[in-house]
């Protein structure tokens, strides 16, 4: 199958991709810098944000993946409603069969954050022009890279004692990149999982509290974690940002995001694709290993050929 990847290049993207290829499948990477892609697929220029674009990059395709978001703006809701809805609209007149979302894990009877909201309304807005859409709905990816993952791992890393705010005592349900992708590829061609909401999940239920201490427990660190009820998300985003790499904007989507639980409430995709997902313990593990062999990588690199330190300093 001809397939397209909208997002190719991001955390869940550039995993994806191999994994479509390895499948069997064609795959376009759309890219707003095809020019410097070098991942699985063949690279097109597409950009959610110009629908002009769209059409000449779904040519072809029968079905698409949709991976991207605007967390890092202000006005994330808007762009990504607009987004949402061009891309729709072209794969509708592209002929598209399906197209594979992935979304965000809530009970749409909380009032969830305006992250989740915008969750649910690209889904809706991703088939209002007719194309069947497949949501996966998932809570924490824990891989390198993932923002959230990186979120905890940098916590934990940089502060042996913190103050938290009672955010920390929500549940979620994390899960492996890995696993993520597995089910993606899984549900592709999938007809009981055509125009279905799906939600994913690793197999442990967990407080953010819990993850941060099971990181510092396999790290070998020392944590002391000290809630404190008072600190609003505003305080807590600006927190983030000083003990992480994450900017504001985003930690303060993904701090009130934390505020909702965050849990699979219904398993039917375990039926549809049946295999047993990591433990949260196991993927941090392969998380960090990921890490470190990349930065080993990077290192033995710079040794042996100095020159690409200049190129990548441009």
């Amino acid at each position: 199958m001809r397939v397209l990847v909208a997002g190719a290049s991001g955390f869940v993207g550039s995993r994806l991709c191999p994994a479509l290829v390895e499948a069997g499948h064609e795959v376009v990477a759309m890219t707003r810098h095809p020019d410097t892609y070098q991942g699985a697929g063949t690279a097109v220029h597409g950009d959610v944000a110009d629908a002009e674009t769209l059409h000449d990059a779904l040519a072809g395709c029968a079905a698409a993946y949709y991976l991207v978001h605007s967390l890092d703006a202000e006005d994330f809701e808007r762009k990504d409603a607009q987004a949402a809805g061009s891309f729709g609209r072209s794969a509708a007149e592209a002929g598209l069969e399906r197209i594979v979302y992935l979304g965000g894990l809530g009970d749409d009877a909380d009032a969830l954050s305006a992250h989740l909201r915008s969750r649910r309304q690209v889904e809706e807005l991703l088939g209002d022009a007719g194309v069947p859409v497949t949501a996966l709905r998932a809570g924490i990816i824990v891989g390198h890279g993932g923002i959230s993952w990186e979120l905890t791992r940098q916590i934990v890393e940089h502060l042996p004692a913190m103050i938290t705010p009672k955010w920390v005592r929500t549940r979620t349900q994390p899960i492996a990149v890995d696993d993520v992708v597995r089910y993606l590829v899984s549900v592709l061609d999938l007809p009981q999982a055509k125009g279905r909401a799906l939600e994913i999940g690793g197999p442990d239920v967990l407080q953010y509290v819990t993850m941060m201490r099971r990181v510092a427990a396999i790290e070998g660190r020392r944590l002391l974690i000290v809630p404190v009820p008072l600190l609003t998300p505003r305080l807590s985003s600006l927190w983030l940002s000083l003990v992480t790499d994450v900017d504001t904007t985003t930690g303060r989507a993904l701090v009130d995001s934390m505020t909702n639980e965050v849990i699979v409430r219904d398993d039917a995709i375990r039926a549809m694709v049946p295999f047993e997902p990591m433990t949260y313990d196991e993927a941090v593990r392969r998380a960090l290993s990921e890490r470190a062999a990349q930065e080993g990588t990077q290192d033995r690199g710079a040794a042996t050929d100095p020159a690409d330190d200049a190129d990548r300093a441009r």
